[in-house]
Order: C-alpha cells, then structure tokens, then sequence
C-alpha cells in the first residue's frame, strides 16, 4: 500500500520544525516540506500549480505572515499570506480531495471577555493580522468545508524565534525586565501541537470545522515569564506593566484563553498543562545547547 503523502507548508516556522522533527523517521507516511522559496504565499495565483507537483493526499498549512506589528503597515502583503493563498490551498485540497489541516490563531477575538472562548464565540479582530487570518478561516471553510482549522495561542518551541528564547536571552544579560501583566491566554508548546496534529490524520477521525488549542491553565505574559525564570534557574527580577506602558503598532487582546473541550471531546486527546510543557522545552532547550 502506497503511504499517504503529507505536504507541510511554513517548515521553517516553529510548528513547521516541530512536524519535520516529529516525523523524521516516519514509515507510515511521505511527507514534503515545503518553504518560501517552494511555495511563495505571496502570490496566491501560483499556489495551485506548485501543489499539484506534489500531489498531496494531505496538506497541513502551518505557514503565514505572522509579524502582527508589522502587518498594520502592510495590510495588503498580510492579506495575501494569510487569506487569499490560504483560500488557493484550499481550493486545491477540495478539488483534487485532499485533506486540509490549517492554523490559526487567538487574534481573530476581541479580547473584551473574561471567560474561556470557545469556537462559538463572535470573532471581532482588533488588527490586521488577527482579521488576515479570519478572513482566511472564512475563505477556507467556504470551499473547503471538510477543512480542519486549529486556531491556537502563543506558540513556542526549542525551534525559532519565540517569547520564551527571547524572555531567556534578557533573563541572563539584564537585571531586570518588565513585562506585560494585563493579557491573559495560555501558552502553546509548539511540539504538543505537532503531535496533536500527528493523532489527527494517523488515528482521526476527521470532522472539518475549527477547533480550538493550546495547553491548558491560564497565565498573564508577566506569570509567563516568572515561570520561565524560575524553571530556568535565573535571578532576574520581572516586573509587571500595563500594556499601555508597552506602545505597540497593533493592538492586543486583553484576554484570549481558548477552550479546549471541542477538540478533546472530538479526537479524544488530553491537553498537557502550560507549566509542564514549558518544563519539558526548557529540558530539551537545556541538552540541544
């Protein structure tokens, strides 16, 4: 029996790295990694042509334009990423019956309430990248309604760029630090997602529709930080601000915790705890230096 082939867009990215770690000695499945360079998000006219060289039986789309700050000066760029090229890729999937896993993300809420969000609530994306993204969930699930779209919340990993690298890269040059006190969400362990996704399309079942993940717990980005400090072993003191004392070009949700009991009521996975994950990047972070 021929293996199913998986196409990973964004593998330079965090969860992109995750997945080709994860799947580095994969026997159950082909799968192609794809970066910019193989598949420019840029011009979403070409997206079609470049995936039919692959032939996906499954595509997981974990590639977008990401720099929120960024995006409010270059909203049409942002668009093109996040929505029209994820639009073309969901044609695609549709047309010639592939699978679809696409990520998204907390930005596409408001931020103004106080409990748990669940894929129910009314989105309202206070910048542009969080409204880029939602107008790419809409896109996707107008031609592709068997997509699967996984909106999650401040992703790290030992791979790349991330709060927790950068947290720890200041923890160990400075005395001190401040950091935001105000928005509340949960952590995301970019690996915990990767397997998710891995259980997803090895085990099922698959029901389209967006679904909502990270690990589980609370915290502010100041509680974040604290936790990274002590785990980590540092004496830096971390100071808790307003996000009005941090000026940013795109505005914040206050509060964006996602709730997790469609996804684990669905494809019966458990959700590790934020502080536990973190503990385990932090030891894998420790041995790969």
């Amino acid at each position: 029996m021929a293996k199913k082939r998986i196409v990973v867009t964004g593998v330079s990215g965090q969860l992109g790295s995750e997945l080709e770690s994860l799947w580095r000695d994969a026997e159950h499945f082909d799968v192609v990694y794809l970066r910019r360079v193989d598949l420019d998000l840029a011009n979403p006219e070409r997206i079609s042509s470049r995936l039919a060289n692959y032939a996906p039986d499954y595509i997981v789309h974990a590639a977008a334009y990401t720099a929120v700050d960024k995006a409010e000066s270059e909203p049409e760029l942002a668009d093109a990423v996040n929505h029209l090229s994820a639009v073309e890729i969901a044609k695609y999937a549709a047309q010639h019956g592939a699978k679809l896993v696409s990520i998204s993300t907390d930005y596409v809420f408001a931020g103004d309430q106080d409990f748990p969000l669940d894929e129910q609530q009314d989105t309202a994306p206070i910048n542009v990248y969080g409204e880029t993204k939602r107008q790419g969930e809409l896109g996707i699930l107008n031609v592709c309604p068997e997509a699967i779209i996984i909106r999650t919340s401040w992703v790290y990993s030992t791979f790349g760029k991330n709060f927790v690298k950068t947290m720890l890269h200041l923890m160990t040059t400075r005395d001190e630090i401040s950091v935001v006190s105000d928005q509340i969400g949960s952590p995301t362990y970019a690996r915990d997602l990767a397997v998710l996704i891995d259980h997803i399309i090895d085990k099922g079942p698959w029901i389209g529709g967006i679904y909502h993940y990270s690990n589980e717990g609370q915290c502010s980005w100041h509680e974040f930080a604290i936790a990274i400090r002590d785990l980590s072993g540092l004496t830096c003191q971390v100071h808790a601000i307003p996000t009005s004392a941090f000026p940013t070009a795109a505005k914040r949700p206050h509060y964006s915790l996602l709730s997790k009991e469609k996804i684990k009521e669905t494809f019966h996975v458990a959700v590790p705890q934020w502080k536990d994950s973190l503990k385990e990047m932090l030891l894998k972070l420790e041995k790969n230096i």
